[in-house]
């Protein structure tokens, strides 16, 4: 009897249809994961956070099912920045994008670095098919595009388009598409993750609503509030006719969100994609249409007294706080509730975490990976939240930003007769400016050596640049003597 040896080829062969099968199985238990993020959504607009105005059965279907955080920040009030540190996790000015970016500025050639690296673009290194949908508002020019910072594939736009009959970059060129603007951005989003539901896929929609001017959108959305009667933020001087009306309109562009969130939420139901995807929902900052007598986030407006005023630089926490939603099937439990601070930029390395992907070489993150806590362990408590924010649209403000717990100083470089301190506990609504009690000096000379610690270790070019900064033992308007 002759044995019978394989040949060369035939070992190779056997070897490769291992390594596939093998793969298709390591994918086949990889999660998926979809990135929600809204334009100017604030916290309070969802009916998992106490509103009962707003119409979010979709958000509060999420929340129900996963894990809805409390005290989730963003570091900077406003778009590109606040998108720099969700995507990239470093601050805006490491990177050079301190306010968003204007058309002057993205003319002049200003965007994200090439040397920036986003998570995206990781997880795209091992193997994940990579999308944006939606707005990016980090750099118009072609060095900047989303498919060069790690996306395979992207839909979306460069530059704002309009809400109804929008034109989108389809494919590499720009089409005037028919319909409105969510349900577009969905319609994609389902045709792709029907085209890649066989391998794992990392999905961002960037949705440009509720932002100004809220719409216009479908009837569909403005039905539910033509009748509604809002409540209004309390404070002096308020148009309360102009504020319902905001509302109306807001909540309306919030709804076309969670609308076509539902649709969304469907279709992966169908395709049996639920189960291994993990889905986020968060806002690129704050908002407020008449809490502090002001509309709008960090670049804020004055609307007391019935017409829109001057700008009023601002690092309050309704600019600041954000809705974050995690859903996590087969790891988050139903309901779950977390107390945690977290920011927007621990996203980079948080996602990293839950995907059991490792961080890059030589990666100089500035977010803590919190997702132990969506498997109920804890994390060390963090000691503060730092932010930052350099207004140069429209106004001129250089805001530093330390918040623990207990208490808030924002320090305006430059001008540091508007520097606040503020009691959480006894304040939560921020109306007592405490900068100079001298009751609670020692706190503020604390923090204020905790931020310029922080701004050290970022080689902020705010505190290198302001060598004159008044020290903290000094009373504030003296100026440091060179």
């Amino acid at each position: 009897m002759h044995s019978i040896s394989a040949s060369p080829l035939c070992v190779l062969l056997a070897w490769a249809l291992c390594q596939a099968v093998a793969t298709g199985a390591a994918d086949a238990e990889r999660y998926n994961i979809i990135s929600i993020v809204t334009d100017d959504q604030a916290l309070w607009t969802i009916g998992a956070y106490g509103n009962r105005e707003a119409r979010t059965p979709n958000l509060d279907r999420l929340a129900g099912e996963g894990a809805r955080f409390l005290s989730a920040f963003v570091p900077t009030p406003v778009c590109s920045p606040s998108r720099v540190s969700f995507l990239t996790g470093l601050y805006g000015t490491q990177v050079g994008i301190t306010d968003f970016l204007c058309r002057q500025e993205e003319r002049a050639g200003l965007g994200l670095p090439d040397w920036a690296v986003t998570w995206p673009a990781v997880l795209k290194q091992h193997g994940y098919a990579t999308a944006l949908i939606g707005k990016w508002h980090l750099g118009t020019q072609p060095q900047f595009h989303p498919t060069r910072h790690g996306f395979n594939h992207f839909y979306g736009w460069l530059l704002t388009p309009q809400s109804i009959d929008p034109v989108l970059e389809v494919s590499g060129q720009n089409r005037q598409l028919q319909g409105s603007l969510p349900d577009l951005m969905i319609d994609e989003a389902l045709r792709y993750v029907s085209e890649q539901r066989s391998r794992p896929f990392a999905l961002l929609i960037h949705f440009l609503a509720p932002h100004h001017p809220y719409g216009p959108v479908l009837e569909a959305d403005t039905a539910p509030f033509r009748d509604l009667d809002p409540a209004v933020p309390s404070f002096k001087g308020l148009d309360a006719a102009h504020v319902k009306g905001e509302l109306r309109k807001y909540y309306a562009s919030v709804h076309s969100v969670d609308r076509n969130l539902g649709r969304l939420l469907a279709g992966l139901d169908q395709l049996d994609l639920s189960r291994k995807t993990i889905v986020l929902f968060t806002s690129d900052h704050g908002y407020m249409i008449g809490q502090h007598g002001l509309q709008h986030k960090g670049n804020a407006n004055w609307i007391a007294g019935g017409v829109q005023g001057p700008r009023r630089p601002n690092m309050f926490d309704d600019s600041i706080r954000v809705p974050l939603i995690i859903r996590w099937p087969g790891v988050v439990r139903p309901d779950t509730v977390v107390s945690d601070t977290v920011s927007s930029i621990d996203t980079f390395v948080t996602v990293l975490g839950m995907l059991g992907v490792p961080l890059p070489d030589n990666s100089k993150q500035q977010g803590v990976d919190f997702s132990p806590l969506l498997h109920g362990r804890p994390i060390p408590k963090r000691a503060a939240l730092v932010g930052q924010y350099d207004l140069h649209n429209g106004a001129l403000a250089y805001m530093r930003m330390i918040r623990t717990d207990e208490w808030k100083l924002v320090r305006f470089y430059r001008n540091n007769l508007l520097d606040e301190l503020y009691d959480l506990r006894a304040d939560p609504g921020e109306t007592k400016n405490r900068y100079e009690d001298a009751a609670v000096s020692d706190v503020r000379d604390r923090l204020q050596q905790q931020l310029e610690a922080w701004m050290r270790s970022i080689d902020d070019p705010l505190l290198r640049e302001e060598q004159g900064v008044t020290p903290i033992n000094q009373r504030r308007g003296v100026e440091k003597q060179p």
